[in-house]
């Protein structure tokens, strides 16, 4: 697998490091956005960063750039695959239940999904979560 790795060189030193040759580096940048205008043909983009290290960009079969999710996204991603509404989720995670409507909205943007059962039948099937 050819991946790029996306960080501060520290970061992106400390990832490297770990990987142990596990994986093919086709380069390495500073910023997403210099990765995404980068042609090298690759099928993941790793974020070095300590802040983002759990989250993995990849490119999606038409060959677009996805967005990866954050942490929280993931989060209320798990939460929505139990089946539960917004209310629920904010009283879960400690947060209102307009920041829920908020990721939920950005969650299905990210994974092109219609509404919150394909956003959770995506992310299945892209390894995000588990049921």
């Amino acid at each position: 697998m050819r991946v790029l790795l996306v960080g501060s060189p520290s970061d992106r030193a400390r990832l490297r490091a770990q990987l142990n040759g596990s994986l093919e580096i086709a380069g390495e940048f500073a910023t997403l956005a210099a990765a995404r205008a980068a042609d090298t043909g690759i099928d993941a983009v790793l974020l070095a960063d300590d802040a983002l290290r759990s989250t993995t960009a990849t490119f999606d079969e038409d060959g677009g750039f996805e967005e990866p999710l954050t942490g929280r996204e993931v989060q209320v991603l798990e939460l929505l695959a139990e089946g539960l509404p917004n209310k629920a989720i904010a009283a879960r995670l400690g947060i209102s239940d307009q920041t829920v409507k908020f990721h939920v909205a950005s969650i299905a943007g990210k994974l092109g999904a219609a509404n919150r059962t394909d956003a959770v039948r995506r992310a299945v099937r892209r390894g995000l979560i588990t049921l």
